[in-house]
């Protein structure tokens, strides 16, 4: 049985996933099949695009970083001479 506030939805699918769905699930059970595919699938792609963000993140950290360290390259070799 379905969550008390599902939502009922008219959805088309082509027939051959109809009768895989049947076949997997049962007629009984389809929604809690779909919905439990929904779910993984929407988990899914949150994370890929937390991945994305994070990448993304990271990679401005490092040119950030880099550019840092150009900024203060001259002030790291300062006194080298001296050894």
């Amino acid at each position: 049985m379905m969550n008390t506030d599902s939502v009922r939805l008219n959805i088309t699918i082509p027939h051959e996933l109809a009768r895989t769905l049947n076949e997997l699930a049962g007629p009984k059970k389809r929604s809690r099949f779909i919905a439990e595919a929904l779910k993984r699938e929407i988990n899914q792609r949150r994370k890929e695009d937390l991945d994305r963000a994070l990448e993304e993140g990271y990679r401005a950290t490092a040119r950030e970083s880099a550019a840092l360290a150009k900024e203060f390259e001259s002030a790291d070799l300062e006194g080298w001479d001296d050894y």
